[in-house]
Formats: C-alpha cells, structure tokens, sequence
C-alpha cells in the first residue's frame, strides 16, 4: 500500500508589486485558481476544484481535492522584478492535473494576484522528487515528536477538537489518505479500521504545547467571512507507534484536516528513542 503523488513548484517574477498577508497566500492562490479555472475549463474545474459536484464515491459528500497548495512561505510584499514560488501536490496521477494547474496559475499571473492584483510571469514548474510512502510498512517507534506547522484543525464527534489527541490525529490522517486513494491512486486501503483506532487510543500524549491561532477570509462572492484559523505547535506521543508512522510521515505532504486545500494541517513527525 503505497502513497504516491507529485510536486510541482511554481515559480513566478513579479511585475507589480504584489503582498501576500501573512498565513493567507495560499488561500489567496486557491481562490485565484478556482475563479479562472472555472472559466478556462469547467469540467477541469469540477474534477480538481470541486470533485463533490462531479460524483465521487458513495459516503464522501465532500470528496477531498487532488491537490494541496503550499504557500506558508510567502508573508508581506514582493517587489517588482523579485522572483517567487509555491508549492503544490498532486495525488491525481491518472489526470494531467499539473498541466492544467500551471495553465491556470499562467493566467492568474496575468490577471493579478492578491488584493492589489499585481502581476506576476510564470517562469517555470520544477518537479522536485516526491516519496513513495509505504503505508503498509511500520517504523519501529515507542516516541513521535508531531509538528503542526501550519493552522491545523480536526474534527471529532461533530465539533473541532482544541488539543490533537492520538486517537483523533491518526482517525483523521487515515480516513484522508484512505480517500484519496480510493478517488484518485490505487484504490481504498486495506485496513483494520476499527482494530487501527482501538490501537490508536491506547498511544498517550505525554506532552502538548500548541497555540490557537484565529484567521479568516472574505469571499469576494458572497461577501460572507469564513473561519482559517487552527492550532500551530507540537505535541509528543508514547506507545505502540509502528504502524502509524508512515500515516504520519505522509501527513507532511497531504496535510490532515480541514481546509488542507490551501495548506492547512501540514505536520512534520520525528520518531525519537523510547
């Protein structure tokens, strides 16, 4: 059971000058994509924008996007003639999503990026080598050390929850990876659900120190704010971790979470010694 996919950087000069607010470039970056690729491609856009509207498996009401956006990097201005970049990766290898992501981002750059619309030439996509991450082979670990390090928020029994418990961090990375398997890789894992998450809730945190962060975006549609915001920080865990860091190591790249669309719940995992 393997995780594959691709990344793609992005790299841009501006013209004008553009500004990025802290922590939002991302956001900024998808909402400019789904406006043009809407009107460049709409059937491009139902696949990789909005996959709910175009059909997805039975039980996923709000399939997950085949990419992610990762931007944390840019935060103020950038001056003309300044060269920039950001990330994304894609988990839809069957579709060329990257040709039709970098077309998109090509005429975003012509129209203007963020609240001034500054204008910015697309120089180039790189494709630094991504990881075949090897779900079904566990790391020997009685300690991980997880960074959240960009706004991260998760959902259980209906609500968010405010400190990222074990059972409820690895529910949430397996049920994502799982899903964008089954829509766009290899197929569903095959897994003990049920026998994962009882595993899951006998790990410990033995440590957390997180900070809430509140963010939000106006939609220049409908005019209404709609909440980005998460906890940053880092939390320590100790039990019977062998199986659960791969799911961990993927969670760097595929974010866990709400809104990972635009670089939300990105993690980073060191497995430390007992």
């Amino acid at each position: 059971m393997t995780l594959e996919f691709e990344r793609l950087r992005f790299h841009l000069r501006a013209h004008d000058r553009l500004y990025f607010r802290p922590g939002l470039a991302a956001n900024v970056l998808r909402g400019g994509l789904g406006t043009v690729l809407a009107e460049m491609d709409r059937a491009a856009f139902a696949r990789i924008f909005a996959p709910g509207a175009a059909g997805g498996p039975s039980g996923l009401a709000d399939p997950p996007r085949p990419f992610v956006l990762r931007a944390a990097h840019l935060g103020g201005r950038v001056e003309p003639g300044e060269t920039f970049h950001f990330d994304a990766h894609v988990f839809d290898l069957r579709d060329p999503v990257g040709v039709r992501l970098a077309a998109a981002f090509e005429e975003l750059g012509r129209r203007g990026l963020g609240p001034g619309r500054g204008r910015a030439e697309l120089l180039e996509v790189s494709r630094p080598a991504a990881p075949a991450i090897r779900l079904d082979r566990p790391e020997p670990a009685r300690r991980v050390l997880v960074r959240f390090v960009t706004p991260t928020e998760l959902k259980c029994c209906g609500g968010l929850v405010s400190r990222p418990e074990f059972a409820v961090l690895a529910a949430r990375l397996r049920d994502r990876i799982s899903s964008l398997r089954a829509l766009y890789g290899a197929g569903p894992l095959e897994l003990d659900f049920r026998g994962m998450g009882e595993r899951a809730a006998a790990v410990e945190m033995t440590r957390c120190e997180v900070t809430h962060r509140a963010a939000e975006r106006r939609s220049s549609r409908t005019g209404r704010a709609h909440p980005l915001g998460g906890f940053t920080g880092e939390a320590e865990y100790r039990g019977a971790l062998d199986e659960f860091v791969p799911f961990l190591r993927a969670g760097k790249w595929t974010g866990v979470g709400r809104q990972t669309v635009w670089g939300k719940g990105e993690i980073d995992a060191a497995v430390g010694p007992d």
